[in-house]
């Protein structure tokens, strides 16, 4: 019981201890990226919410063929 005890905390321990070194890891990397590299990403382009008119020729297109099936 004792010995099954002993092998629990130990392995706790080495999974704290690789988790804690993973965080600082990744903060390192982080850090260092935003250091050789600090590029802001490209701005996102507009999207217009009013349909161009070919978009508008090809939803009368499809409207009027429908009508004339039914």
């Amino acid at each position: 019981m004792n010995s099954g005890v002993e092998l629990m905390l130990v392995g706790m321990g080495v999974v704290y201890l690789f988790l804690t070194a993973l965080v600082i890891a990744i903060g390192l990397m982080s850090s260092l990226l935003q250091r050789f590299f600090p590029e802001a990403p490209p701005a996102p382009k507009k999207i217009s919410l009013e349909p161009d008119n070919s978009t508008i020729a090809a939803i009368s297109a499809a409207v009027h063929q429908y009508r004339n099936r039914n």
